[in-house]
């Protein structure tokens, strides 16, 4: 999640007050230092810390994919994936709560998704089968780099005018966690059949395309998470993290594929109401 400045933002006392306290530790300062250049007086700016820090962090995990993936411990790289999803989601939350969201932490964190969901999980990919296959396997994950670039530049051009709840095409940490998933699970069972390398260099292209795609997602960004819930939710998010933890990566997997597959299969649905209203 970007750290974009335009974001609700809370007016409580409360709030204002925690943004105070965080002030001192993340403040984007007006003026780090006063400097001389050419017998001028320049200030320079800084920028915000605390959400630059999970950015960061999440582009090293993505780097660190790349190298486990042409080290050959693919079951690494795939975790890898899924830990730059975690902190990219904290990044931009984190830049909301301190108060501390910029453009500056906006491109930076866009740049950082590249890498760790579009140039990541399509090395990682790659370098496990698809290479195998020849020019398909690295015109597939070609694509999947194209359409992530795309993809990243046409949400960052559409905010602001599009609505919050849905997304258009689908998000890049989604497509990454699907193909990385599919590497950690299919690796982790030897699965190097022939079958399996033209399934891998389907769902690495079909990624990229629906990321490319008018297809809506929900991007759950409408869910109240400050508010309360019944207790029955809380019981079924822990159960959730039980039956996770009994295989990750078939859970993992099982999850992004029905998310991966809701946006096709909800367009479907309309496009059959649409026609049976007409008919009607």
């Amino acid at each position: 999640m970007t750290q974009h400045s335009n974001q609700e933002e809370s007016s409580s006392p409360q709030t204002a007050s925690t943004s105070q306290e965080f002030s001192s530790f993340t403040e984007e300062v007006d003026v780090v230092e006063d400097t001389v250049e050419d017998g001028k007086k320049t200030r320079r700016r800084g920028i915000y810390l605390l959400p630059n820090l999970f950015t960061t962090s999440a582009l090293f995990s993505g780097f660190f994919a790349v190298v486990a993936s042409i080290n050959g411990d693919f079951a690494a790289a795939a975790i890898a994936v899924f830990v730059s999803m975690v902190l990219d989601g904290l990044d931009g939350r984190v830049a909301r709560l301190t108060n501390t969201q910029s453009e500056f932490g906006a491109q930076y964190d866009s740049l950082a998704d590249m890498l760790s969901f579009g140039v990541a999980p399509a090395i990682v990919a790659f370098a496990w089968i698809l290479q195998d296959i020849g020019k398909i396997g690295w015109i597939a994950a070609f694509v999947y780099v194209a359409c992530s670039a795309l993809r990243l530049a046409r949400f960052n051009v559409q905010i602001g005018s599009v609505d919050k709840k849905w997304f258009i095409g689908l998000p890049s940490p989604s497509a990454a966690a699907l193909v990385a998933g599919c590497v950690w699970v299919f690796h982790n069972f030897d699965a190097n059949a022939f079958g399996f390398k033209v399934l891998m260099t389907f769902v690495v292209a079909a990624a990229g395309v629906l990321m490319v795609s008018n297809i809506r997602y929900y991007s759950f960004k409408d869910v109240d998470v400050k508010g309360p819930v019944p207790f029955v939710a809380l019981l079924a998010i822990v159960l959730g993290f039980v039956v996770i933890s009994l295989e990750p990566s078939v859970m993992l997997l099982t999850l992004f594929s029905c998310y991966v597959a809701s946006g096709p299969i909800m367009a479907l649905m309309r496009k059959l109401r649409r026609s049976k209203k007409q008919v009607g």
